[in-house]
């Protein structure tokens, strides 16, 4: 009985599809990008970076350097990054390089 209902529950439900919209949050994402990548941003790398320098020399370690640069290096591109990831599309040039490149495989 549970599973019936679920079906008819889930059968009532129209076609998803993924959409392209979301522009009332573009004005959000310029104003994360700018404080990351702006002052406040850099402000912030610089600490995470301080910050692993200190822990470094109390610790007497270089891990605790290396991870507040990674950090700091991290943050500065995230944005860069998102975008590039969530962003990604294919374009006929990049199918023309993929069905090459499967050819070349065969």
């Amino acid at each position: 009985m549970p599973f019936v209902i679920t079906a008819a529950f889930i059968a009532g439900f129209s076609d998803a599809c993924a959409g392209t919209g979301g522009e009332e949050f573009a004005d959000v994402w310029d104003t994360l990008k700018e404080w990351i990548q702006g002052t406040l941003g850099r402000v912030v790398c610089g600490s995470m970076i301080l910050v692993g320098i200190v822990a470094g020399v109390a610790r007497q370690s270089i891990s605790a350097f290396a991870v507040g640069i990674g950090g700091g290096i991290g943050l500065y591109n995230t944005p860069s990054v998102i975008e590039s990831v969530l962003s990604a599309t294919i374009t006929p040039e990049n199918i023309e390089l993929l069905n090459s490149m499967n050819n070349t495989m065969l």
